[in-house]
C-alpha cells in the first residue's frame, strides 16, 4: 500500500492506529477512561512520542463534535476552576517532555499512571466528600496538563476531578468537551514549533483515520444513550483503572 510505505508503517501499525482512531471516537463521544488502550495503540503505531502528534488533529475532531452534541450541559464554573492548572501544566510538560529519550518516556507514561492508581484510590474511600479547597483542582488540574502533554493522559486526573465535583453523566461530557478543545488548541503550537511532533505527513495520516473516528464518535453516542449516571461513574472508575494496568505493563 502506497500510504503504508509513505508514513513508514506495516500493516498491524496500521491497523494499531485505525483502532486507536476508533477508540478516540468512542472516548470523545463519552465513553470515558479508554484512553489509555488509545494511547498504547498510536505508541505501537508510530512510537512514544510521535504519536502525541499524529493523535493531535484527531482529537481536535472528535473535541469539535463533542462541543457541538454536549454544549448545553457545560458547567462553566468547574471549567474555570481546572483550565488554568491543566494550562500550567502543560507548559511543564512541554520542557520536562522535550528532549526525553523514547524509552524514559514510555517510564515516564507508566510512573503517571501509577499515581493515578493512587487518586483512584482516594475516591474510593468511603467517607469521600466533595473537595472545595483550591488545592484539589491545583494538583489534579496541573498533573493533567503534564500528562496530556507528555502522552495524551489527561483524561485519569480529569476524571477524578468531574467524579470527585458529582457532575452527572451529560454534565461530565459537556465539560470535559470544552475543557479539552482549549487544552488541545492550546497543546498544538508546542507541538509543531518546539517538540515537531505535527508536521505535514500528520495530516496525511489524519485523513486516513478520520474514518475511523467518526464511526467511533456515532457508536459512543449510541452507548452512552444507554448509560445511567451511576454505571457512567462506575465505568469511569473501573476503565480508568484498567488503562492503568494495562499501560504500566505495556
Amino acid at each position: 500500500m502506497d500510504f503504508l510505505n509513505y508514513v513508514n508503517l506495516n500493516l498491524e501499525q496500521f491497523v494499531a492506529a485505525f483502532l486507536g482512531a476508533y477508540i478516540l471516537g468512542v472516548s470523545k463521544a463519552g465513553v470515558k477512561g479508554i484512553a489509555v488502550l488509545i494511547v498504547t495503540l498510536m505508541a505501537f503505531a508510530f512510537g512514544a512520542k510521535s504519536s502525541t502528534g499524529a493523535l493531535m488533529p484527531l482529537l481536535i475532531t472528535g473535541d469539535i463534535f463533542a462541543i457541538f452534541y454536549y454544549h448545553r450541559h457545560t458547567k462553566w464554573v468547574y471549567l474555570r476552576r481546572f483550565l488554568p492548572w491543566m494550562m500550567l501544566g502543560v507548559l511543564i510538560g512541554v520542557f520536562v517532555g522535550k528532549d526525553l529519550p523514547e524509552r524514559i518516556f514510555q517510564i515516564t507514561m507508566a510512573i503517571i499512571i501509577l499515581l493515578t492508581v493512587l487518586m483512584l484510590w482516594w475516591w474510593g474511600k468511603k467517607d469521600r466528600k466533595v473537595p472545595t479547597h483550591w488545592s484539589f483542582a491545583g494538583f489534579t488540574g496541573t498533573m493533567a496538563g503534564v500528562t496530556t502533554m507528555i502522552g495524551n493522559l489527561a483524561g485519569a486526573f480529569s476524571n477524578i476531578f468531574f467524579l470527585a465535583m458529582r457532575l452527572p453523566k451529560n454534565e461530565f461530557i459537556g465539560t470535559a468537551a470544552w475543557l479539552f478543545f482549549f487544552i488541545n488548541l492550546f497543546k498544538l503550537p508546542f507541538h509543531v514549533f518546539v517538540w515537531k511532533t505535527v508536521t505535514v505527513e500528520t495530516f496525511e495520516v489524519y485523513l486516513y483515520l478520520l474514518p475511523a473516528v467518526i464511526a467511533g464518535l456515532l457508536s459512543g453516542i449510541f452507548l452512552v444513550k444507554k448509560f445511567t449516571d451511576d454505571f457512567f461513574r462506575k465505568m469511569i472508575l473501573i476503565l480508568t483503572a484498567i488503562g492503568a494496568v494495562l499501560l504500566f505493563f505495556k
